[in-house]
Parts: C-alpha cells; sequence; structure tokens
C-alpha cells in the first residue's frame, strides 16, 4: 500500500508559518511530505526544509514527493525529539519555522500490519518506528493490572479504565493477547453496551493510550517543545496540530510559560525572577477545522492548530 495522507489544517497552517522565501523551515512530523510540500512551493533559491520522521514508509514517499525541490530538501530520519542535535550536525542553530502534525497519520491507521486500528485484526505492533524492539503486544501482556489501568485511564482518559485492565489481565491468563481482534473483543466485553452505542467504538480510547505509552508521545512533546522555540529566529513561528486533549493541553501550557515565564508573586510591584518572555502567543484560541474540511477529510474532527511566535 502507497503512504496516503491527508493533511489537516493545511492552508491555516501555512499562512500561519509566515513564510519567508529564504527562509530555513523544519517538518518535524513529515508524513507523506503535504506541509512540507507547500513550504517548498513558497521558497525561493536560498530557502530549504528539513523534513524529519522516525517511519521509513513516511521518508521514502515524502522523498518521491518532494523530488522536484532538489536541494532545497533534507530528508532526515529520526524522531523529531531530536531535532536540535540534528539540525545543529546539518551546522543549523536557528529556523525560521516549525511545523508539527501529532497523531497517528492515515497510512498507519489504513495499514492493518502496523497494528494501530481496532477494525482490522492484525497483530498487536503500533510502532511509530519499526527499529523499536518492544511493541503493544509487550504492554498489553506484561504490564501488571495497575499500570494498565494508568495508562488507559490517563492515556485514553476512559472511565471503564479499571475494568477494561482487569478483563485483559483475566483473558491473558489464559492464553497471551496477539492480535488487535482479541484486544477488541476482551475491551468490548469490558463496557457496558448501552455505553456502547452511544460512545462511538468501544476501543478506540484503549488503543489510543496503548500507542501513547508505546510510543512515549505526551512525554517526547512535552520535553521538545522548549528546545523548538528557542531554536527559532526572532519572527519565526512554530505550528502545531494536536488531535486529542492531552496533547493540546501540554501545548497551550508550554506556549504560555514561553509567552509569560515569569514566577514572582502578583503582588509583586515589578519583576524580579528575571525570566524574560521568549515571544507571544498567536493564536488566543486554536483555530479549527472548516466545515468544508470536515466534510473531506474525517480525521480532521478533533485537531486544533496552535501557533507560537518568537520573539
Amino acid at each position: 500500500m502507497g503512504f496516503e495522507h491527508k493533511s489537516v489544517l493545511l492552508n491555516e497552517t501555512i499562512e500561519g508559518l509566515n513564510i519567508k522565501p529564504d527562509g530555513i523551515y523544519v517538518d518535524g512530523t513529515l508524513g507523506g511530505g503535504g506541509h512540507a510540500y507547500e513550504v517548498c512551493r513558497r521558497l525561493g533559491e536560498k530557502g530549504s526544509i528539513i523534513g524529519i520522521d522516525q517511519d521509513e514508509a513516511a521518508i521514502e514517499a515524502a522523498s518521491v514527493r518532494l523530488k522536484d525541490f532538489g536541494e532545497k530538501v533534507t530528508i532526515i530520519r529520526s524522531n523529531y525529539c531530536d531535532m536540535k542535535s540534528k539540525l545543529h550536525e546539518l551546522g543549523i542553530d536557528k529556523v525560521d519555522g516549525i511545523v508539527l502534525d501529532l497523531g497517528v497519520s492515515s497510512y498507519q491507521l489504513d495499514t492493518a500490519e502496523r497494528g494501530f486500528s481496532y477494525r482490522e485484526d492484525a497483530p498487536l505492533d503500533m510502532r511509530m518506528d519499526r527499529r523499536q524492539k518492544m511493541t503493544a503486544r509487550v504492554i498489553v501482556n506484561d504490564y501488571s493490572e495497575m499500570d494498565l489501568y494508568r495508562v488507559i485511564r490517563d492515556y485514553g482518559e476512559d472511565k471503564f479504565a479499571k475494568n477494561i485492565a482487569k478483563h485483559i489481565v483475566v483473558a491473558r491468563g489464559t492464553n497471551p493477547i496477539e492480535t488487535t481482534g482479541q484486544l477488541t473483543e476482551i475491551i468490548r466485553a469490558s463496557i457496558p453496551m448501552k455505553y456502547q452505542k452511544k460512545s462511538g467504538h468501544p476501543a478506540k480510547r484503549t488503543f489510543q493510550a496503548i500507542r501513547i505509552e508505546l510510543n512515549r508521545e505526551l512525554d517526547v512533546l512535552k520535553n521538545s517543545l522548549d528546545d523548538m522555540i528557542e531554536i527559532l529566529n526572532p519572527g519565526g513561528r512554530l505550528c502545531i496540530i494536536t488531535f486529542h486533549s492531552l496533547e493540546d493541553r501540554i501545548v497551550k501550557s508550554a506556549f504560555k510559560k514561553n509567552e509569560n515565564p515569569c514566577t514572582c508573586p502578583p503582588d509583586f510591584p515589578v519583576c524580579v525572577c528575571g525570566k524574560v518572555s521568549k515571544g507571544c502567543v498567536v493564536t488566543r484560541k486554536p483555530i479549527l477545522p472548516s466545515e468544508e474540511e470536515l466534510e473531506y477529510n474525517s480525521r480532521s474532527k478533533s485537531a486544533k492548530l496552535r501557533i507560537f511566535e518568537r520573539r
């Protein structure tokens, strides 16, 4: 299957980047190259973009899509958490814009053997980077009941987390849980039918939780935001598209802290902590997909775009 992925909030993100023709840009979640392609179209002879992705299928697809832009494009297989060091290896200390499109790509969801989808029966995998040894199977079969409960509660925000964890432990006591289909049936049996009828697919939240835990998605995001803001040139922008409340909360909080880092008590007449603002939040409220986009791109339903500009 070819790497197909519809870029969410594409026009809004490109507009938000405020692209300079001779600027240096980074797409930290390159995917199929949708956002990167539109950035390249707006670059002049001296402009360039660095694309980063940990998925080999994304690297291959983006390389083909962006080949006509020649030396303007540099593609690196890595996690965006290593952005600062990877740029340093290229002799780049500052950039004019960064894009992150978080979550799972359409390709990853639609490729059954990757194990991301609860709609297809496949081995429990869910690795964003298939060089990683640990898979979702390890979490499902080896985590304690308490740890499973924690993961499903915190990352899936599922009110039946305790019951789901209990059912998983009971089921694996007979035979290991090997496939997404097996896990989905166990989850179904854990949630009362009256809730299943009105709250979407019962496995959605648990699959999300296991994927986030396996790929350390929230830790990576939390630990990378300050570095990304730091490497922006004055006027440079960081555009981040999130797909669930946990991601959005982290981005909103980091942007607010970098805009107003002062830790002095509110009744102090002047700041004495010495912490200086790194820039400003461009989007006081997140930018949401238009009605038109929602009609043709189902993945965009929960998308939110937030933008920060470096001072």
